[in-house]
């Protein structure tokens, strides 16, 4: 059994998988962005190995949920599920990045710097990130006229092809994208038209199954089948410009 760890983990698919692997027997650490998010999983995080509480719009918030989880131990393997969807303003993080680069992109980034080194790492991509912008000039929104569902796309083009640079640089590490279709969740809406089951079972597989299938890297999948992601998820001169610019924004390197 692993020890696997979910950020955003209080509602939708992240509660989804929660719940599907503690019914396997996998030890799980939730994350709630709050208090008051955590009151409303009282029920599972009774059960679960371990509750961390942060907000990933917050740079100091998102240290403190690595420092959480790396106390409770290793992980054997991290979702990062978390994710905001249309934002109707670029907002402003305390450190003054726009909320869904923040949160979609360099929350994750800083959370696979600084969480203890796991097997496996599977990140929640989307469809929509093959209309995301292969210009990197801008990735904060501090120029351009705000897009709403343009920053959505280009953060999950970010995400997708941040997972593949892991795979690239760590070979220890198993680490895929994920797209989880467009499901009934609070996010995707109640017309969605996917299949909800499916739209969280791949990453729950592809962190702790035993599988053949599901122990490789650097894919892209959706509902357990392998995909072919945009282009440039796959170009290493992209991969090594988005981790430089990643590590431009936060300070921190991610790849010796």
């Amino acid at each position: 059994m692993s020890r696997i760890f979910i950020t955003g983990s209080t509602d939708g698919l992240g509660l989804a998988a929660a719940r599907t692997l503690m019914k396997e027997g996998h030890d799980v650490v939730l994350h709630a962005r709050s208090r008051e998010r955590a009151s409303a999983i009282a029920e599972i995080s009774a059960t679960a190995l371990g509750l961390v509480i942060g907000d990933l719009a917050s740079a100091t918030e998102t240290r403190s949920i690595a420092e959480q989880v790396n106390a409770i131990g290793r992980m054997d393997a991290v979702i990062h599920n978390a994710g905001i969807y249309l934002e109707r303003s670029r907002g402003e993080t305390p450190e003054g990045h726009a909320k869904t680069l923040a949160v979609n992109v360099l929350a994750p980034y800083l959370l696979t710097a600084w969480i203890t080194r796991p097997d496996r790492l599977v990140y929640l991509s989307s469809g929509m990130h093959r209309s995301g912008s292969s210009a990197l000039d801008d990735i904060d929104w501090k120029k351009r006229p705000w897009s709403a569902s343009q920053a959505y796309s280009e953060s999950k083009l970010y995400i997708a092809t941040l997972a593949a640079a892991v795979a690239r640089h760590w070979p220890d590490v198993l680490s895929n994208a994920v797209d989880p279709g467009w499901v009934p969740t609070k996010m995707g809406g109640a017309g969605a038209p996917d299949d909800l089951e499916m739209g969280h079972l791949t990453q729950t597989w592809l962190a702790a199954s035993d599988a053949g299938a599901a122990k490789v890297s650097g894919g892209y999948w959706y509902h357990r089948q392998r995909r072919e992601a945009a282009a440039e998820v796959g170009d290493l001169g992209f991969q090594d410009a988005l981790v430089g610019r990643l590590e431009e924004l936060t300070g921190l390197r991610l790849f010796a």
